[in-house]
């Protein structure tokens, strides 16, 4: 035996052989028992390993698709910048006042009167870029517009069809008029 009080404690004659067995295989028991105990450990550990992977990955997944998104924004942004700065129409030597509302303020662009006629007629786009205001024909503020509605400013509907119901369509009231 390898427990020296058991071998006491029976010479003495205080316990007998068989309760020492019993003793002895519950203690196996015990013994036998604690590596499931410490299986059903690793396997949690294992789990929450796992759940944490998972967790990570779908982390990442929504990393990338920000990521993703915002290249699209840029690329986006360039395309415009690139499509205004190679139609821009000039308007430097523009001396008339042209006025129109942006974000609810009254804003100024100086062009000429034919300038001023294309605008009103629809013909031609006010197109805000990096703080400017910009001049482009239609077709290229329709493009803008498939793009990013934003930059559009101004563009004028070039359809004078009057309303059947409207009392003063007899009285035409021209777009260029200057308070």
């Amino acid at each position: 035996m390898a427990n020296p009080f058991q071998d006491q404690l029976l010479k003495a004659g205080l316990v007998s052989k068989d309760k020492v067995n019993k003793v002895n295989k519950s203690k196996h028991k015990k013994n036998k028992q604690r590596p499931k105990d410490q299986i059903t450990e690793e396997e949690e550990r294992k789990h929450q390993i796992k759940q944490a992977a998972q967790e990570k990955a779908e982390r990442d997944r929504e990393l990338n698709r920000l990521k993703h998104e915002e290249e699209n924004k840029r690329a986006i942004m360039a395309q415009i910048r690139q499509l205004v700065e190679m139609n821009c129409v000039s308007s430097e030597d523009g001396e008339q006042a042209y006025n129109f509302e942006h974000e609810k303020k009254i804003k100024t662009i100086y062009v000429t009167d034919e300038l001023r006629k294309q605008i009103t007629g629809g013909r031609l786009a006010i197109v805000q870029l990096n703080g400017k205001y910009e001049l482009v024909s239609k077709q290229v503020a329709e493009k803008i517009m498939q793009r990013d509605a934003d930059f559009i400013v101004v563009l004028n509907d070039n359809n004078n069809a009057v309303e059947e119901d409207d009392e003063y369509a007899e009285f035409k009231v021209p777009d260029d008029l200057m308070w």
